[in-house]
């Protein structure tokens, strides 16, 4: 009798596969256990389990595994059923969601090793140089990998040449499959057996000759640490605290007076002493959490609507408090790895060690470790910090998802697949779970306050700030006047410069907010008017001050900045608009003597970078912290007195229905970071046009009137929440077979569908990377039944995949693009 599995392949198919596996295989495999298996040719690829059957499959002979890699599952059936729903929902394949879900150290590959048989008798004569060479290379070494020979041939093209030899008989392939995962180990040093008795130690230490005075200062200084911290004294301990290098430490252990042992230790420890104060909530946050509790006992989903510094995370933390003690697990998710830096020395602070933190900047095996904490539902992984990606943990056990600013356009994940959204996939996956999620912001998006409003969601509103601080008073200056009475100095108006200047003087901290990094986005020739453009993409380059260049944001592309026009070599270039990197080179000309730092893409790229510029803005060692929407994101800064927004038309005209609506948004966010403590902020905002309607809602926090206003606009042109939006964006390299394949697409789709389809119209950026873009807009009213729609839309995409002529050009399908 045959025995099989199914298996998930981390490829982008559609597909599970059958594998064939023995008797005693199949007793012991069970369902989400990764099977490394053969795929293709002599590809192996780490599969998951998903069942297990005795039904052999039809188009094809089933192949044997190649091995089994875990003794017992690393996903739960509930992950399975919920990656299934994301596929189906979001209209991606179910391999994408399986690679995008799981830490890519635990998704091992096969490397090509290639090794010499030693049977064969090698005439090297008859080699040509580069065969010579590799040849060579393996009397050296036991085996190569296909970059080892690219490296030591200098060229690319390695393969007709490794294919020569094994024509030749003289290589082999193996494809092997290696463990990206490695646990993290410390050297740690104990004293030797033979000198535990005092006798013998007396006797080491009068045995030290005149030039071991320092292997000498070290043993001592062993018994001191030992004698302090009464625990196991690591090797880097030893040497920082004895103020030595590592190789007297190993002269001692060669000479046997130290003896050396690893332990295993978590690459990410949030050891931090409790404290034991109980956290106190004011008598609107105690209201707001009452009713959070009454709203969960009829509803699944609650949103709480907090004015910015409401103090939505201390509601949170007595939140997550009550469910710790119940003995489950909590997410919470932020939409922006800079604000767990925030959130984790503050919640570290009530649970202690029971925080972990999951997000991409961590190494991949942080993340293996925070994935095997929260699959053994681990005392040290009760709290889950992170971004999106952490939706796809191994919960067992789930109580409550916190989905914290929940309005935030990076919940959505755009590229690659699987473009789910986090938020109303956790709402989803608590469903699974039978567990609660909270949703907060200051300005909930328009789809979950619709949803609140008639009751479908739980709706709690916080209108005052904690302590009865004042919301900050908005001011507006007109662009257009004062460029006309010659009130600016660079782009800083003289109102700007003066709250600057007072804030200094009352030594408070400044935030500015420009919504466009770099130091300009075009660079123009005032002779021809040419504006140099990236060679693969349509959009002019940014020019980079810092590393004088221009860069393209969309591909990387970047060249030194040119001294004159390439069309017509004129000196005259002049940089025209401007980024985060203007702003602080003319702060730091109108304020020579202030720390002026800046936050965004550019100066985040390392791991720690985040913590480096929040730890010295919250310790006020920087005066001005200039940035991006960053900035924007729940940041809480208690020393903050103004926040100047640099320019706030650039959100507003966006060719984007939600444009007006994350305009409003932002810009409260940014607002909201002044004045969180005693004394009332001050917020400046420069406009050519103040009296606009999302600008004059934002000075009156009027949020019901924004909602209210884009709600009736959204009724009219059919866009969310009363219809559903699916993007097709079609790509390719030839401009015209694009143009006749999206075409053909489109009319499909109008035939197949009663239902508005737009299209196929190019982007406002139209070329990314050398391909040619077109998009295809398919309307879904909210009473109509989506999946069946969706099952349409599938099955049109799959005959355009049967055009030969079409075949080439590559189709992205973006459920509820937001």
């Amino acid at each position: 009798m045959s025995f099989f599995i199914e298996v998930i392949i981390p490829l982008s198919l559609p597909k599970t596969f059958t594998y064939k596996v023995s008797e005693a295989e199949y007793a012991f495999i069970k369902k989400g256990m990764r099977i490394a298996v053969p795929f293709g040719k002599n590809k192996i690829y780490t599969a998951l389990t998903i069942d297990l059957h005795r039904e052999a499959p039809t188009l094809y002979d089933a192949k044997d595994i190649h091995q089994i890699l875990d003794e017992k599952p690393i996903v739960n059936e509930l992950q399975i059923n919920h990656w299934f729903w994301i596929a189906s929902y979001y209209m991606c394949n179910i391999g994408d969601v399986y690679r995008g879900a799981l830490p890519s150290a635990l998704l091992l590959e096969s490397e090509t090793i290639i090794s010499q048989r030693k049977e064969t008798i090698v005439n090297e004569s008859e080699l040509s140089d580069d065969e010579f060479l590799i040849y060579e290379a393996l009397q050296h070494q036991s085996s190569l990998k296909v970059q080892n020979i690219i490296d030591i041939l200098n060229k690319k093209t390695v393969l007709p040449v490794i294919q020569k030899l094994i024509n030749k008989n003289i290589l082999s392939l193996e494809e092997e499959i290696q463990e990206a995962y490695k646990p993290k180990l410390i050297r740690y040093i104990r004293l030797n057996e033979h000198y535990q008795s005092e006798e013998n130690l007396i006797a080491l230490l009068d045995n030290f000759s005149k030039n071991a005075t320092k292997q000498k200062e070290l043993v001592l200084q062993y018994f001191q640490l030992q004698a302090q911290e009464q625990k196991p004294i690591s090797v880097k301990q030893l040497t920082e605290t004895a103020k030595t290098s590592a190789a007297i430490v190993k002269a001692l252990v060669d000479k046997q007076v130290f003896e050396e042992y690893y332990i295993q230790e978590d690459r990410v420890n949030f050891d931090k002493n409790k404290q034991d104060t109980a956290l106190s909530l004011s008598e609107a946050q105690r209201k707001a959490y009452n009713e959070i509790e009454a709203a969960f006992e009829t509803k699944e989903v609650c949103l709480l609507h907090g004015v910015t510094s409401s103090g939505k995370t201390e509601i949170y933390t007595q939140l997550i408090e009550k469910y710790l003690a119940e003995n489950k697990q909590v997410l919470y998710l932020l939409p922006e790895i800079a604000l767990t830096t925030q959130l984790v020395s503050r919640l570290t602070q009530y649970f202690g060690n029971k925080v972990a933190v999951f997000h991409s900047k961590y190494s991949n095996n942080e993340r293996v470790e925070v994935w095997n904490q929260v699959l053994v539902s681990s005392e040290k992984a009760q709290v889950v910090i992170g971004a999106r990606s952490a939706l796809f943990l191994p919960f067992s056990n789930l109580g409550l998802i916190i989905v914290d600013e929940e309005h935030e356009a990076t919940f959505k994940q755009q590229d690659p697949a699987p473009r789910y959204h986090a938020r109303d996939a956790a709402i989803v996956l608590a469903n699974s779970h039978q567990s609660k999620v909270l949703l907060g912001s200051a300005t909930p998006s328009i789809e979950t306050y619709y949803n609140a409003t008639p009751g479908k969601f739980g709706l709690v509103t916080l209108k005052e700030r904690f302590g009865k601080v004042q919301l900050p008073e908005i001011t507006l200056v007109d662009l257009k006047d004062n460029y006309f009475r010659k009130k600016m100095k660079g782009h800083f108006s003289t109102t700007l410069i003066e709250a600057i200047t007072e804030a200094f003087g009352n030594g408070e901290q400044v935030i500015l907010f420009q919504n466009r990094r770099g130091f300009s986005p075009v660079l123009e020739c005032l002779t021809c008017g040419h504006v140099p453009q990236c060679s693969q993409c349509d959009v002019s380059l940014t020019y980079h001050k810092y590393k004088n260049q221009l860069r393209c944001h969309y591909c990387g592309y970047n060249m030194a900045k040119p001294t004159n026009c390439h069309v017509c070599s004129s000196v005259d270039m002049e940089t025209k608009g401007f980024g985060t990197e203007q702003i602080e080179l003319e702060l730091a000309a109108l304020f020579p003597n202030k720390n002026i730092k800046r936050m965004d893409q550019d100066t985040t790229r390392g791991k720690y970078s985040f913590e480096k510029i929040i730890d010295g803005f919250k310790n006020r060692e920087i005066d001005v912290l200039v940035g991006t929407q960053m900035l924007a994101k729940g940041l809480d800064f208690d020393n903050v007195s103004l926040v100047g927004i640099m320019n706030a038309d650039n959100m507003l005209y966006h060719p984007d229905f939600r444009a007006f609506e994350r305009s409003f948004q932002m810009m409260t966010q940014v607002a909201g970071r002044a004045g969180r403590s005693e004394k009332r902020g001050k917020v400046i905002i420069q406009t050519y046009n103040p009296l606009h309607n999302i600008i004059q809602q934002v000075t009156n926090n009027d949020y019901e009137g924004m909602y209210k206003e884009q709600l009736y606009e959204r009724k009219i042109y059919y866009y969310p929440p009363f219809y559903r939006l699916v993007r097709l964006t079609l790509k390719h390299r030839d401009y015209d077979k694009l143009k006749e394949g999206s075409m053909w697409l489109y009319q499909v789709l109008k035939q197949n569908l009663s239902i508005p389809v737009l299209g196929p119209e190019e982007p406002a950026i139209s070329r990314i990377r050398n391909e040619y873009i077109r998009t295809i807009m398919i309307k879904i009213p909210g009473e109509m039944p989506l999946q069946g729609t969706k099952k349409t839309i599938q099955k049109v995409l799959n005959s355009f995949d049967l055009v030969a002529n079409y075949r080439t050009i590559k189709v992205t399908v973006n459920v509820d693009f937001y």
